[in-house]
């Protein structure tokens, strides 16, 4: 079976809420997720080392066919923008579908880094358009 990695900020009841939804999204088409902060937990400070969530997200990556990354802000979250970076350089031409639903962010082609807006396969903003994309991409 498939696997998305649902990547995004988490360090938000909100922000988990989100990604929450988006994984039932993904599984609702028929993929297995994987959710960093359902899967592996979230880091803390008081973890003796970061090096178990690394790991664990990098070979998650590894064995996804898809990524679908939240971008909302101002700035795309720096731990989001490495996982897509990474997914794009090794999955050689499997889709990431980013998600904004950031009223911020009008205009995507100028507010979206170009780094990662050139990384997309395609830019989604609710989550019936996220389904839809999914559903899209599964067919093709």
């Amino acid at each position: 079976m498939k696997k998305i990695y649902v990547a995004g900020p988490l360090f938000t009841s909100n922000e988990r809420d989100l990604l929450e939804s988006i994984d039932k999204v993904c599984q609702d088409c028929g993929y297995t997720t994987y959710l960093p902060h359902r899967d592996a937990g979230v880091f803390s400070s008081d973890d003796d080392s970061s090096l178990t969530f690394f790991q664990k997200d990098l070979s998650q990556l590894d064995e996804s066919s898809m990524v679908v990354a939240v971008l909302n802000g101002f700035d795309v979250d720096s731990g989001t923008s490495w996982e897509i970076g990474y997914f794009f350089a090794k999955a050689k031409g499997n889709p990431v579908i980013g998600y904004v639903d950031d009223s911020r962010i009008f205009d995507s082609q100028k507010q979206i880094n170009l780094m990662i807006l050139n990384s997309l396969t395609m830019l989604t903003k609710t989550l019936p358009e996220l389904q839809d994309a999914i559903e899209k991409l599964n067919k093709g």
